[in-house]
């Protein structure tokens, strides 16, 4: 079960494959600042997974609107991570998981996807600029996607 609203968002580093070669992705960088949204995705290369991101890079202007960094969380390593990106033109930060620390931090580990091994849950959490998860959703299945409607909503609500 995902972590509640209200709880403290627990901090991480996580590495991300980008122009200026790898870097560290911290919860932390953005506390006092900008509000956070956290998305957990099973896998790169999957199509739930690239229709989400690359919506998400079409309307990447609301969440700036709207005073939030996005950060997409999966289990690749950062060389498929960056790979995919380059592939579906994804514009969002994605930061590596691959040991699954911080899926598990956020409770959000699915179990055996397809046979193939625990990845993330598709999750969705928004964390405002003290570290508090204002906003907290596991879709039911990886198919599903979260409540972005939702998510902006809460957003909104934090200007």
């Amino acid at each position: 079960m995902a972590l509640a609203v209200g709880t403290k968002a627990p901090d991480f580093s996580l590495k991300s494959k980008q122009a200026a070669g790898l870097v560290d992705v911290k919860l932390g960088d953005n506390l006092g600042k900008k509000n956070t949204v956290l998305l957990f995705v099973p896998a790169a290369f999957t199509g739930v997974c690239t229709a989400e991101f690359c919506d998400l890079t079409a309307g990447l202007g609301q969440y700036d609107a709207l005073n939030a960094a996005v950060i997409g969380i999966s289990v690749d390593n950062v060389f498929s991570q960056e790979a995919w990106a380059q592939k579906e033109k994804i514009g969002i930060t994605l930061a590596s998981d691959l040991n699954k620390t911080v899926t598990k931090a956020y409770d959000v580990l699915f179990p055996m996807l397809a046979g193939i091994g625990d990845t993330s849950a598709r999750a969705a959490f928004v964390i405002d600029k003290q570290g508090v998860i204002q906003y907290s959703e596991q879709t039911p299945t990886p198919k599903d996607l979260p409540n972005f409607e939702a998510i902006k909503a809460t957003l909104a609500k934090l200007q």
